[in-house]
């Protein structure tokens, strides 16, 4: 277990608007050593069937990793001469208000930044199981200068403290390697610690040269000024057991990288998609207010302590990337870690722990590394169809309310989904705006008649959904309270606790609360006595919110490492919902719920239904804004989140007398364009409902509701296939250019100035203040011919344009391919039309349900729903296409699909006919 100090910073009124970065480890550098008489200059070792993992000697010694057959191609590779493993051993203060965590390094005891490689060979690890490779060695501290690379012999200066390590490499997959580091004990003890302000290389020279040595090391060997590093033979069985490591607490992996090459992934980030150049750590929190950008970012730290983040912060962190350069690389287990690329030629990582454990993934494609990733970690089930059919109507006020915004849609036919009524616990008013009465049930006096709503809504296939955390609030307060949920849980001891062995309050905003500790094994059986009663009222979805606050100095019923349990607690705050929706859906076939989250780790796309993207600030800006929305969208979808969406508008509002964030018109309009082209169209009114622009506030934005909801809609047909996609492959429904464009230097660059809806609409959302015109880049490929749906107008090869939309309301440029080829088959006949998109009608159609056809068929005795159907169902639209002039289709399947049977014989007859395929 790792031990942090933790210290409270919530109770601070007022703070340092400009807080420094956290005091922590740099990147450690130190030389390879080892014995060219033990090893030789090049040797290959075979890793399972698959994968091949060379040692070189040469410029000091390196190791690269290939998959056969491909092996001039290297997945993984070190730096020659330099250590690829190193660890440390230091304090760690954990720094905490709100959600909001910092993490520094207080006392740097002991650095073993220097490496030998003593033995590599293959393994056994079972009678069932391909060999391993296994890499040993020792770590050790040195005055910078006095080690050279490649040489074991270690003369003039005096050693430090050194610790034996084991790396194993085997085969996980037919891509995927499997890499775990451990270590022994360190043979040395250090009289003083140093802190990580004076650490660097000079101090690292000056400060380990004072490492007190022991006179016998751990391996009984006596240390003298002139040494040659010899270690004991070990034994296998040491590897396997994870013998453990009393003292050393950072493991550091380091690799090769290029100057050139871009990293994206890392889970949900909010301001950048390449990575390259920043540290990236690995903690669930929340994302910030402001993150960056001022003045807001200066005004949340100074009331709050580090509450406005920075450009890292996240709800929803993954150790996964992958580079321009398709190399991937993904962290098993929980703990604190630290991705540090801001050297150009280097990746490294920091693992806050005893032990290291990963993959590294092979794939020729970003998308075939996504389903490599995915086929581990889990895919998204299918969403319902309900939920992407229509708008998610965000309202609150209570039943009047909803009657009352229900007539104003139904007046202009805007297609619903769903009514989101957060506040259908009752609303309280805090510091930060109206907030909820976190106690999850019905509150009847402001939704009067709730069942009866539901019902009526129901028998129009309008859902309704609501809100729900895994924290309760003391309702001493409130009227009108039946269950009082929080002395319910306290009572049964289900609550997270403090040292003391009492329910763990934990500050938010202006009340505290208490969290649902779900490695007790009464807590989710519990809740989901909760989440029944609420669809019993006939509830089919709801916001799963929160899961990043678990403090790190709680005490949990399974006693594990509250630091490790923090970043797990929103997959299985993620699992007990998932759990819930299951068991409900299994006894009700035909019937299904939703819920979206914003916490979660590397496994949540496994159990979340949905994700949204938290709350953002409602503004024009990059870090916490508009901009940052198509960010954190596109960056999850990397990182295995195929389906997310962010509130329509933003949700952070700020109205002082003197300092003021409030949603304007333009940015209402401008979000729900872009969020129409998202997996979800969902409304929120935000933390302050009347300061902010409202759809319904007057009759301009109800109408572009109500339009865009439309067009939402208008490709419902191929959000379906992206649904099903994305639960087959993990490919995520919102693409950036580069999972599609991997070669296209230009692509790589986009942050969010445009992005893909598969791979065959290409969105370019206005996201400026008073523009009147985007700048769209068309990328090259084999094909491709895109049409702006405004205008009609044909776009053949890759260019930059300024694209002015040509209705000042509509400042959303969308581009996709021309009409589109869809087939539907039954157990009866074969269908197939061409949609013209942009006005989602059909503009040529065939079917051997038409009755002239099938009478004639039925006539010959001929099967209305065979191959033989379906070639002449495709001749017929093909005569219908030339008829109505349409010389082009889209395909909407995988570009390098073979197609078979009744696809096959209606494609046939059309590319037979002269009708070009796109």
């Amino acid at each position: 277990m790792t031990s942090f100090k933790t210290s409270k910073k919530h109770h601070k009124h007022i703070n340092n608007p400009f807080p420094s970065n956290p005091k922590t480890l740099p990147l450690i550098q130190g030389s390879l050593v080892f014995d060219p008489k033990t090893l030789p200059p090049h040797q290959v070792y075979d890793i399972g069937h698959d994968f091949q993992l060379n040692w070189s000697s040469s410029n000091g010694g390196s190791l690269s990793l290939c998959r056969k057959p491909n092996l001039s191609r290297s997945i993984w590779s070190t730096v020659p001469g330099r250590a690829f493993v190193s660890a440390a051993a230091a304090d760690t203060e954990v720094q905490e208000s709100r959600g909001s965590f910092l993490v520094k390094d207080t006392n740097i005891r002991l650095v073993c930044n220097h490496q030998t490689v003593d033995e590599i060979r293959l393994i056994q690890k079972s009678d069932l199981e391909e060999p391993a490779l296994l890499i040993k060695g020792r770590v050790f501290s040195g005055k910078r200068g006095s080690v050279d690379s490649g040489s074991l012999e270690v003369v003039e200066k005096k050693l430090g403290a050194y610790a034996k390590y084991w790396m194993v490499f085997d085969q996980k997959s037919s891509d995927q390697v499997g890499f775990q580091v451990r270590f022994g004990r360190p043979n040395s003890v250090r009289e003083k610690a140093f802190s990580a302000r004076s650490y660097g290389y000079r101090g690292f020279a000056r400060k380990l040269g004072r490492i007190r040595r022991l006179r016998v090391g751990w391996s009984g060997y006596f240390l003298r000024k002139r040494v040659v590093v010899a270690f004991p033979q070990e034994e296998e069985n040491m590897v396997m057991k994870k013998a453990p490591c009393l003292d050393l607490n950072r493991i550091f992996l380091t690799y090769s990288s290029e100057r050139s090459e871009r990293f994206y992934g890392f889970g949900e980030q909010f301001s950048h998609m390449d990575l390259k150049g920043k540290r990236v750590p690995m903690l669930v929190q929340e994302q910030g207010i402001g993150r960056g950008d001022q003045p807001i970012t200066f005004a949340a730290n100074l009331v709050s302590y580090r509450a406005g983040g920075d450009e890292i912060t996240t709800y929803a962190p993954s150790p996964f990337y992958i580079t321009s350069k398709m190399r991937s690389l993904y962290l098993e287990g929980y703990n604190y870690s630290v991705f540090d690329l801001t050297n150009d030629e280097l990746v490294q990582i920091q693992m806050y722990g005893d032990m290291l454990e990963g993959r590294i993934l092979n794939g020729n494609s970003p998308l075939e590394l996504i389903e490599r990733f995915t086929e581990t970690i889990g895919r998204p089930q299918e969403l319902p169809e309900w939920i992407i059919s229509g708008a998610v109507v965000g309202l609150q006020g209570g039943t009047d309310v909803v009657r009352d915004i229900w007539d104003q849609l139904q007046a202009m036919e805007t297609p619903i989904s769903a009514f989101w009524l957060q506040d259908w616990v009752g609303q309280r008013n805090t510091v930060i705006g109206s907030q909820l009465w976190w106690n999850w049930e019905v509150d009847s006096t402001r939704y009067s008649g709730w069942r009866q709503m539901i019902e009526e809504l129901s028998a129009q296939k309008i859902k309704v959904m609501t809100y729900c955390n895994p924290c309760l609030a003391p309702m001493d307060e409130k009227k009108n309270v039946g269950r009082h949920l929080f002395e319910e849980a306290k009572k049964l001891d289900i609550l997270v606790k403090d040292k003391n062995g009492g329910p763990y309050m934990v500050p938010n905003t202006a009340f505290d609360v208490g969290m649902l500790d779900f490695t007790h094994p009464k807590a989710a059986a519990w809740f989901k006595q909760i989440l029944q009663e609420m669809v019993d009222d006939g509830v089919r979805g709801w916001m799963a919110d929160f899961g990043e606050g678990l403090p790190v100095d709680a005490c949990l019923y399974s006693g594990e490492d509250p630091i490790t349990a923090h970043n797990r607690y929103p997959e299985i705050w993620a699992r007990v919902n998932r759990e819930f929706v299951e068991e409900w859906e299994s006894s009700r076939p035909g019937e299904s719920l939703v819920f979206f989250m914003r916490a979660g780790f590397r496994d949540s796309p496994k159990w979340a239904s949905l994700f949204w993207e938290g709350d953002q600030m409602v503004s024009w800006q990059a870090n916490d804004g508009i901009k940052s929305a198509v960010v954190g969208l596109l960056s999850s979808g990397i990182s295995g989140y195929a389906f997310n969406h962010s509130d329509i508008g933003g949700y952070c509002a700020v109205s002082l007398p003197f300092f003021k964030y409030q949603r304007s018109e333009e940015l209402l309009l401008r979000w729900m364009e872009l969020n129409a082209f998202t997996t979800v169209f969902r409304t929120h009114e935000g933390n302050k409902p009347s300061c902010n622009s409202q759809f319904y506030s007057n009759q301009k934005t109800l109408s572009h509701f109500s339009r865009f909801a439309k067009i939402y809609k208008a490709w419902k047909f191929y959000r379906l296939q992206l649904v099903k996609e994305a639960s087959e492959k993990g490919h995520p429904v919102c693409r950036h250019l580069f999972l599609h464009y991997p070669k296209d230097e230009h692509a790589h660059k986009l942050r969010y100035e445009q992005f893909l809806v598969g791979s065959e609409i290409l969105v370019a959302p206005v996201l400026d203040k008073g523009k009147e015109v985007v700048k769209v880049y068309f990328p090259q490929g084999e094909s491709h011919v895109w049409k702006h749906v405004w205008t009609g107008k044909l776009h053949h090869k890759q260019a930059k344009m300024v694209v002015p939309p040509p209705v000042r309301a509509e400042r959303v440029t969308k581009f996709l391919k021309p009409y589109v080829l869809r087939m539907h088959f039954t157990n009866k006949y074969v269908n197939a039309q061409v949609v013209h998109t942009p006005t989602a009608t059909v503009a040529a159609a065939a079917s051997t349900q038409e009755k002239a056809l099938r009478l004639a068929m039925e006539k010959e005795k001929e099967s209305t729903r065979d191959v033989a159907a379906a070639a002449k169902i495709g001749l017929i639209l093909a005569q219908r296409l030339q008829a109505r002039n349409i010389p082009a289709v889209t395909v909407f399947y995988n570009r390098d699909q073979k197609y078979h049977g009744k696809v096959k014989a209606v494609i046939d007859q059309l590319t037979n006919a002269g009708v070009e395929l796109i």
